[in-house]
């Protein structure tokens, strides 16, 4: 993989500009297009998820798995070079959100579960 810039930026022990390892880097990737709404990046305006917007919806089974079908397919929309995508879970309680995604890294095939948060 190519090298990036960890994100949030920040510097490591050396007072160097910090390098995710990959499974960090993966893990940043999916992160962006989870929270990025569509329309957010100019030069990309249909970049993201539109995850966000669960927040403000009702809550209900057929809008979770509607939800998770969307974002399953944004992650591989964007991703596909990167990751397979094994499965989406979304859930929202009160003002929190939390998503997790189970995938294989294609360089290595090893399989991940990632899990994020986000309050609002």
């Amino acid at each position: 993989m190519t090298k990036t810039i960890d994100l949030p930026y920040h510097f490591d022990v050396h007072g160097r500009t910090a390098i995710p390892g990959d499974n960090d880097r993966i893990r940043e990737m999916i992160e962006q297009v989870l929270f990025t709404t569509p329309g957010e990046r100019v030069n990309r305006p249909t970049f993201g998820s539109g995850l966000l917007r669960l927040v403000f919806a009702p809550n209900g089974d057929v809008l979770a798995a509607a939800t998770e079908i969307s974002v399953h397919a944004a992650l591989q929309q964007w991703l596909a070079d990167v990751i397979q995508v094994e499965q989406v879970t979304v859930s929202a309680e009160e003002s929190t959100l939390q998503v997790t995604v189970v995938y294989s890294a294609l360089e290595s095939g090893q399989r991940q579960v990632a899990q994020f948060n986000r309050s609002m």
